[in-house]
């Protein structure tokens, strides 16, 4: 996590995640004024060297601190278990806005979205779903082939069905190519970029100034963020029959846009700002409702059920949402005791967990692991516990099998690798080092990855390999002047003529355009 929410020169995530290198806009002037408001901030604390100590420095509380209640907050404010929440610059945060990501809900709605892709035309690998951790209802497209939806939404869908026929409506509008105002200008920026410029130039016009990196978010945000993703009506009713096509076209019933539609229409007469953003940016129509409700009573998948595994899924990952969105007392409300289902007893064992009630919730995952042995998300929450809890060598078992049964899952290796690095164990460096790897030849961008690579291979005596990780992990999270510096170093310590020192090369030159550094 980054600064304003958890994390700064003092206080880094705890599961850090990937931040991209932020792209520069030059083709509106709108853009160019939102710039400061899409910087990045260091994903995890900056140290003077390459060491970083024991769990407690990288959670950002001595044991004096904890002492005095530091730690404890800290956890309820930081989610774990490979839920990773990616901040944003200062306006963003004004919002609330992050990204959450985590294997369990990445796999869920991969599930939901493969078959709408494919029978829209689409190859699933080229459409990157994110999780945008905002409690209000709304999804969204930008940048081409980026499909944003808010946790709002996935807690509020009662059924797979619903959140799948959004993905629909939604992948209506990319393969009808209604890019909405700038979104061609945002084609090939990240998606970080993309979610800080949509509430930076909000927060800009907002504002009335150029400064929108500390601007406040004032009340016309919402016209601004409306109009920047807004679709016309036609826009809206083409993506209807698209959607519906598409899901028709996948086996799916068409009944879960249907009654996700219904639930926004009673929102029409209300004030804007009392609106959920997905109706201020989706017009809806009742005529629209309409030919959803005459469409879904007509279809012979009116009545279809999707694969029963898919309605488990979809209760653990709302479970597990709620559970680490809010606050202990709301999750035991809403999962008590007597709700005895793995949903429930998830819930509640995260919840424990974030109020740092270490027995009640060890107890409780050692009973669903013992129910699903072959679960890895419940050996990857009792690992990511105990690592928190400074326990990082009891760690590491139930890590490792969480990588076996995920099949290798970039996120749970990375855990893994962080837990290995914390044990204090020189034996299992090389283990963790080829996890990292792993890690990075799937998401080469994973700045975290490239950080703990960093310290990995500065314990291990590689010296160059160690500052071209550092580089690579600066430049990942916008310092270009520490980039620059380390890729510098690299190149004095890496021998010639390598991939590796090439490398270097490569981000001198781009943290370096003007050719000022001299080296000799």
């Amino acid at each position: 996590m980054r600064t304003a929410r958890g994390s700064s020169a003092t206080t880094p995530p705890r599961k850090p995640l990937t931040a991209p290198i932020w792209p520069r806009f030059s083709v509106l002037s709108l853009l160019q004024a939102a710039r400061p408001a899409v910087i990045a901030i260091a994903v995890m604390i900056r140290h003077d060297g390459l060491r970083v100590g024991n769990l407690s420095a990288l959670v950002g509380s001595t044991s004096d601190e904890r002492e005095h209640g530091t730690h404890n907050l800290l956890r309820r404010i930081i989610t774990l278990t490979a839920i990773f929440l990616v901040a944003l610059p200062s306006t963003v945060f004004a919002q609330g806005r992050s990204f959450i990501r985590d294997t369990e809900i990445e796999e869920t709605l991969h599930l939901y979205a493969t078959p709408i892709f494919k029978a829209a035309g689409l190859d699933p690998r080229g459409v990157t779903v994110y999780i945008v951790s905002d409690p209000s209802l709304n999804a969204f497209v930008a940048g081409g082939q980026k499909l944003f939806i808010n946790t709002g939404l996935l807690l509020k869908a009662q059924t797979p069905e619903q959140v799948m026929g959004v993905m629909a409506h939604e992948t209506g509008h990319i393969a009808g190519g209604h890019l909405s105002r700038i979104h061609d200008q945002l084609r090939n920026a990240s998606a970080i970029s993309i979610l800080s410029t949509i509430v930076g130039v909000a927060a800009g016009v907002a504002a009335g100034r150029a400064d929108v990196g500390t601007a406040a978010v004032l009340g016309g945000q919402n016209v601004a963020e409306r109009n920047f993703l807004a679709y016309s009506r036609t826009q809206e009713s083409s993506a209807d029959q698209a959607g519906v096509n598409f899901l028709t076209d996948a086996g799916i019933s068409s009944r879960g846009l249907m009654e996700f539609m219904e639930t926004l229409e009673g929102q029409e007469l209300l004030s804007t700002a009392r609106q959920d953003p997905y109706l201020r940016s989706h017009p809806l129509t009742t005529e629209r409702v309409e030919f959803l409700e005459n469409y879904t009573a007509n279809s012979p998948l009116r009545d279809a059920k999707v694969d029963p595994v898919l309605y488990e899924r979809h209760d653990r990952m709302r479970a597990k949402l709620y559970a680490f969105t809010n606050h202990i007392q709301h999750t035991l409300r809403t999962y008590p005791e007597t709700d005895t289902s793995i949903s429930g007893r998830y819930a509640r064992a995260i919840a424990y967990y974030r109020d740092s009630q270490l027995d009640p919730a060890m107890k409780l995952i050692d009973e669903l692991i013992a129910e699903e042995p072959e679960n890895p998300y419940f050996e990857e929450l009792k690992g990511q516990v105990l690592l928190e809890f400074g326990k990082a060598k009891e760690a590491t078992d139930p890590l490792r099998k969480a990588v076996e049964l995920s099949n290798g899952a970039p996120l749970i290796r990375l855990l893994l690798a962080h837990a290995l690095i914390e044990s204090g164990d020189s034996s299992v460096l090389p283990e963790a080092k080829e996890n990292l790897l792993g890690v990075l030849s799937v998401e080469r961008s994973n700045a975290s990855a490239w950080r703990f690579r960093a310290i990995i291979e500065n314990r291990l005596g590689n010296e160059g390999e160690a500052s071209l990780s550092q580089a690579e992990y600066s430049l990942l999270t916008g310092d270009r002047e520490a980039a620059k510096y380390h890729a510098v170093q690299a190149d004095r310590k890496l021998e010639k003529g390598t991939a590796t020192w090439q490398r270097a090369q490569d981000i001198i030159r781009a943290t370096d355009p003007e050719g000022k550094d001299n080296r000799n």
